[in-house]
């Protein structure tokens, strides 16, 4: 094998296991580096074992992770009962966030949710409600992201072995 394709594979390894851990931590996009690594991969390979449909695949599960990740504390909001300022605050906590590392992102939708409840209502309780909510929306996602991380990875090592 020549020394491009070992740097390269050495690269396509990297970026997968930079996406892996990215899965969980908010500052590596996670599902996106899982994505360029197997892509990389299966270009190095030139699409003889990962074929184009498998790529696809991976492509799909990286949009669905991405996709989780901005619309998870949103969906838990509103399937509590969250008025609109609240669902605003949820995308503000959720954006505001990435920039404070793993806890900014599973604390702040809870509490932006959470104040933008108490803004629209007045009522302790449905803040609290719509902010728990919340909070179990981003768990249940985050578990989705490492599982679909996983996913994506046993899919492309599948297909190079078989």
């Amino acid at each position: 094998m020549p020394a491009v394709d070992i740097a390269l594979w050495i690269l396509s390894v990297g970026l997968i296991v930079a996406g892996v851990a990215g899965a969980v931590l908010p500052v590596l996009p996670g599902s996106t580096l899982v994505f360029a690594g197997t892509a990389l991969g299966a270009w190095i390979d030139g699409f003889e074992r990962v074929g184009g449909w498998t790529v696809g695949v991976l492509a799909a599960l990286a949009l669905l992770s991405w996709v989780l990740d901005y619309v998870a504390g949103m969906l838990g909001a509103k399937k509590a009962g969250a008025s609109k300022q609240a669902l605003l605050g949820a995308a503000i906590g959720t954006v505001a966030g990435l920039f404070f590392g793993f806890v900014g992102v599973l604390v702040l939708p809870f509490v932006g949710a959470a104040a933008g409840e108490y803004l629209a209502r007045r009522d302790h309780r449905a803040a609290a409600r719509v902010g728990v909510a919340t909070g179990i929306g981003l768990v249940l996602a985050l578990v989705a992201k490492v599982v679909i991380a996983f996913a994506m990875v046993g899919i492309f090592i599948g297909a190079l072995i078989f």
